[in-house]
């Protein structure tokens, strides 16, 4: 038997490593080559159980002080930077993403991390009035900022390692004991971030890690008894299914989108254009915010189409692990097949494939080349779906007005691109697309990890960012003094 790439120590229940699940072992492979990247315990609902019992019995301890969870998220930003080729190696071979970009994830973690440490230093209630009216007269009161219990954690396959950071870092911050369940394509940099936490001492049961599928693992945490709040980055449909199946516990979801990018007139859409070529096919399109639907006025599409498909064009595919690659594999076969299929429909209902459109087989694996489509109508999947791979849809428009109601003729809104100089135009753009961020001279890809990210509708229900994140996973108590 090959080898594994990466040998790691398990997962973590209460503050021991433990290398075989209930359900056995699994294998990561490769989604590029196929090869082995690691061997990782099949978790099951007992393995649920026990480390949301571990995590219950921690926060009952209380024996994880502010201080000490300040020292554990500043010096892990600190190992994240130092280690920042290891984690971005991890990223590369479990889940495609080219190795330039999977360094910037490794660095965004890091930052996350950095973020909140500064948030858990300045965690604080406030003062309440209480003499301002008859009732309060004679108290003095403020509030604490309490954690809200066990946090269960359940992570995508696309960014395997900085949204893992966003939820265990504000969970952290907040004194929250957490249970994780990475995605099972791409559990290996979660692992190791789990090992690296692990050993600048976060106390057992603080941490924990289950690792397996979201049907056994991932059900049983979102709805044990005993989980108070869970954070849900994945699909619309599996995120409010566990709505459903929860509906007592404080379920906040990050799902998807299919980003509306529009270019007017006035827009820079020379530059409008270049970072739509990479927002657009960054890792082969696999984000909640990949740059999907884009609008053009028509006075100017000719030359941005142009644009746009000679810079796609340009785009390298290949191994992830080639410092020249720009696009590499999806995350499964199925899906590079559900490509092909949604390209198919498209042009049967009237689009034309303006470049790519099809898998390209290369020798040491199978990519899906960069696709520009046009002319598809408002219901072909590629335009009212969310696509999750490297597709984009043009559509020209006359009337501004009628851009921004294409944009908004979604089930989805996360966040929403503008590029225009008219001031008027973006103070429109800001008041009428229904969108968790609109991005004024900005693709719609674009995400800082202190700014509240999150949407509306089938996008979501909560907003991410460490401050945010933490400020939900704290409750206000209320204590009020008399004499």
């Amino acid at each position: 038997m090959t080898e594994p790439r990466f040998a790691l120590p398990g997962m973590l229940v209460d503050g021991a490593w433990e290398s075989v699940g209930e359900k056995g072992q699994f294998e990561v492979r490769a989604p590029y080559d196929g090869s082995l990247v690691a061997a990782v315990p099949a978790g099951g609902p007992a393995d649920v159980d026990r480390a949301v019992i571990a995590a219950r019995n921690a926060l009952a301890r209380d024996d994880f002080a502010r201080t000490d969870r300040i020292r554990v998220l500043e010096q892990a930003s600190a190992a994240l930077n130092d280690r920042r080729e290891d984690f971005a190696t991890a990223i590369a071979l479990e889940s495609a993403k080219p190795i330039k970009t999977a360094r910037v994830e490794a660095a965004r973690a890091a930052e996350t991390f950095a973020f909140a440490a500064a948030e858990a230093r300045r965690l604080a209630g406030e003062v309440v009035p209480m003499d301002a009216s008859p009732a309060g007269a004679g108290k003095t009161a403020f509030t604490l900022r309490v954690p809200v219990g066990v946090v269960a954690a359940i992570s995508p396959f696309n960014f395997p390692l900085n949204l893992v950071a966003h939820k265990l870092a504000p969970a952290i911050a907040a004194g929250c004991p957490v249970v994780l369940k990475p995605a099972s394509q791409t559990p290996v940099s979660a692992l190791l971030l789990a090992e690296l936490l692990h050993g600048l001492g976060v106390p057992a049961g603080w941490l924990n890690v289950v690792t397996g599928g979201g049907g056994t693992v991932g059900d049983a945490l979102a709805t044990h008894p005993d989980v108070a709040y869970v954070t849900f980055t994945g699909s619309s449909e599996v995120g409010w299914a566990l709505v459903a199946k929860a509906p007592r516990t404080k379920v906040r979801l990050e799902l998807g989108s299919n980003s509306p990018l529009i270019v007017d007139a006035s827009g820079d859409w020379e530059t409008a254009a270049a970072k739509a070529s990479v927002a657009g096919f960054s890792h082969a399109g696999q984000s909640c915010i990949s740059t999907q639907r884009i609008f053009v006025h028509e006075d100017i599409a000719d030359d941005f189409v142009s644009a746009l498909v000679t810079r796609v064009e340009g785009l390298r595919v290949g191994d992830p692990m080639d410092e020249h690659t720009d696009v590499s594999s999806l995350i499964s076969a199925g899906e590079t097949e559900r490509m092909e299929q949604w390209v198919k429909e498209a042009v049967e209902a009237g689009g034309k494939v303006l470049t790519g459109g099809e898998a390209e087989h290369l020798p040491g694996g199978v990519v899906f080349r960069p696709t520009v489509i046009e002319g598809m109508p408002a219901t072909a999947k590629v335009q009212c779906e969310e696509v999750f791979g490297p597709i984009v849809t043009i559509t020209r428009f006359t009337s501004f007005d009628d851009a921004l109601a294409q944009a908004n003729d979604s089930r989805y809104g996360l966040q929403a691109g503008v590029y225009t100089a008219e001031i008027a135009k973006a103070l429109q753009a800001a008041k009428t697309l229904s969108f968790g961020g609109v991005l004024i001279n900005e693709v719609p890809t674009s995400r800082s990890d202190q700014q509240p990210y999150g949407g509306v509708r089938d996008s979501g229900n909560t907003r991410e960012g460490p401050a945010y994140a933490i400020e939900e996973m704290t409750e206000i108590r209320l204590i009020t003094l008399q004499p």
